[in-house]
């Protein structure tokens, strides 16, 4: 059940600074994600990195990426603290009875939160009807400078968390989760690219393959690729049908709900550390690493490697 979702740091920077991150450097992120990822692909350069990565340093990324999806939930819980440690506790009990879809309840407690938190939202709702829209498409222009502008802003800071995250974390929890149907990262930088170019074309946002979304669809019961294609259709019927709607349906979320769904997101995917073992030498490499990941994902992977070798070769010692 591999995600497909927008790229972090890109997306981040674009809400965070409207006033000076254009369409047109957005874009121009995007095309250079789509060929810097296939060049990693078909030259073999994401497999050599792969191989020098050792256990600890993937395994410290993992967790430090878990760890942050954890922290992030519980601040978004504290929006209504009572209904999140019912969320929560409801969801524990759910999740050790594989018959009942833990995510299906637990959204129809949130849309029950969320109009008796907002009863005005019962008319809101109410007074949405589908009505049928094509999607326009709306490619503006873009310049030489739009696109070094969105490579070395966008998405060169984009692509060690990418590598770190979306190829080597995700081939490595895929793998991890399902044995009988390995991933290589090849493939899946390959997919990046092919994925990014049709999304550039298009006009749209660079995308990845994140551990973290991997994580939360298998926590809540996808185990195959079919999970997507149902999330996709109902994505599409959202937005060829009730796109007016869509700022109204996203109430029935209320913040506390998805804090606690990506809460259980990042426990399972820093569960995935459990197996480094118990040698001081990797345990420490592998915390050291996860606490800068919760900071900096490109860092985090360089110090990982960095300490791995330094021990390796005798240099270091914990």
């Amino acid at each position: 059940p591999f995600p497909v979702q927008p790229m972090k740091a890109i997306g981040g920077m674009a809400i965070a600074h409207p006033e000076s991150i254009s369409q047109g450097m957005i874009w121009g992120s995007g095309i250079f994600t789509a060929a810097f990822w296939l060049a990693m692909g078909l030259t073999g350069a994401v497999s050599w990195l792969h191989k020098i990565t050792p256990k600890p340093v993937v395994r410290g990324i993992m967790l430090g990426l878990g760890l942050s999806f954890v922290l992030e939930g519980v601040k978004m819980m504290g929006a209504q603290p009572v209904v999140a440690v019912i969320a929560a506790t409801g969801t524990f009990f759910l999740l050790s009875r594989e018959k009942i879809p833990a995510m299906l309840v637990l959204l129809a407690f949130g849309l029950i939160v969320a109009l008796i938190s907002n009863p005005p939202l019962w008319d809101e709702l109410a007074r949405i009807s589908a009505r049928f829209r094509t999607p326009e498409i709306s490619l503006g222009r873009i310049t030489w400078q739009d696109l070094v502008a969105g490579t070395l802003i966008l998405g060169l800071p984009q692509a060690p968390l990418t590598l770190g995250n979306a190829i080597i974390g995700t081939a490595e929890e895929n793998n991890h989760l399902f044995p009988d149907r390995p991933a290589k990262v090849k493939t899946i930088a390959v997919d990046h690219g092919i994925m990014n170019l049709v999304s550039a074309a298009l006009g749209g946002i660079p995308l990845c393959h994140g551990a973290g979304g991997m994580a939360g669809h298998v926590r809540f019961g996808a185990r195959t690729g079919g999970a997507l294609v149902i999330l996709g259709l109902m994505i599409l019927a959202l937005g060829l049908f009730f796109s007016e709607s869509v700022a109204v349906l996203f109430k029935i979320f209320p913040p506390s709900i998805l804090g606690v769904i990506l809460f259980f997101a990042g426990l399972e995917l820093a569960s995935i550390a459990r197996d480094i073992g118990s040698r001081r030498s990797d345990v420490s490499i592998m915390i050291v690493t996860a606490g800068l990941a919760m900071w900096n994902m490109g860092a985090a992977y360089l110090a990982g490697l960095i300490l791995h070798y330094g021990v390796r070769k005798e240099i270091l010692k914990f």
